[in-house]
């Protein structure tokens, strides 16, 4: 049974159809790889999953519940959480209290043990607690910006384009980690990523959209061996 399902989901920014159609599907369990060229949609099916565009036609669906004329702030309550395009962490605050900001919809009656998952996932920010958020480099607030999601205890992760800016080192880590979630945690997770060899090697599903609809669905290796994929997204 999906954890996340959106049928025939039609979004619009004033008179423009941004998703014209798109049905998709998400397992508990899974990491499935949203990809697309800048522009294709992606983001905005992200922001329609969270309730920031509603959809005018379509449903979605998460954990067997119709979210589609939820307001954000009722699906967070519900477990799903996202850590957005440009990592939009709070500058000024420490990386502790931006941390302590992700837990605010779950209390603390395990804030001590999620803060070790995410210091244990990321080390860097153990030792960067007391430090600014603003401070950080881009590597490190990227860590910043998952870990304040998984503070939620989301059933549901959104992750939107989580390598953009980085170096090819540090969004390797960033990848490996979100594996590692996976496979120790059994964390769930949408990707939206431009880097499709990278996204589809970690995914054991894919999407590729283009122009708010989706034209390629298949496992992240059947995906990465796809030769329109490959010609298109990996410079192959």
């Amino acid at each position: 049974m999906s954890l996340l399902s959106l049928f025939d989901v039609h979004s619009f920014y004033g008179n423009v159809e941004a998703l014209k159609g798109v049905t998709i599907d998400v397992a508990e369990g899974e990491i499935v790889a949203l990809i697309g060229a800048n522009g294709a949609g992606k983001s905005t099916l992200l922001m329609t999953i969270c309730g920031v565009l509603q959809a005018r036609f379509g449903t979605v669906t998460f954990a067997g519940r119709d979210i589609t004329r939820l307001r954000t702030f009722n699906i967070v309550r519900l477990g799903l959480a996202q850590a957005p395009e440009g990592r939009r962490i709070f500058p000024r605050m420490t990386v502790l209290e931006n941390l302590q900001m992700g837990a605010s919809t779950v209390g603390v009656a395990h804030f001590a043990q999620d803060l070790e998952r995410v210091m244990t996932l990321f080390p860097i920010l153990r030792t960067r607690q007391a430090q600014r958020g603003g401070t950080l480099s881009g590597g490190e607030q990227q860590m910043l910006a998952i870990g304040r999601a998984l503070m939620s205890r989301p059933r549901l992760l959104l992750l939107d384009e989580p390598s953009l800016g980085l170096a090819p080192l540090v969004a390797r880590q960033i990848f490996a980690a979100i594996g590692d979630l996976n496979r120790r945690d059994g964390a769930t997770v949408l990707l939206v990523e431009q880097n499709a060899h990278h996204a589809l090697r970690l995914a054991h599903r894919g999407y590729v959209m283009q122009n708010g609809k989706i034209v390629l669905e298949g496992t992240g290796r059947a995906l990465l061996a796809n030769s329109e994929v490959r010609a298109a997204y990996l410079g192959a």
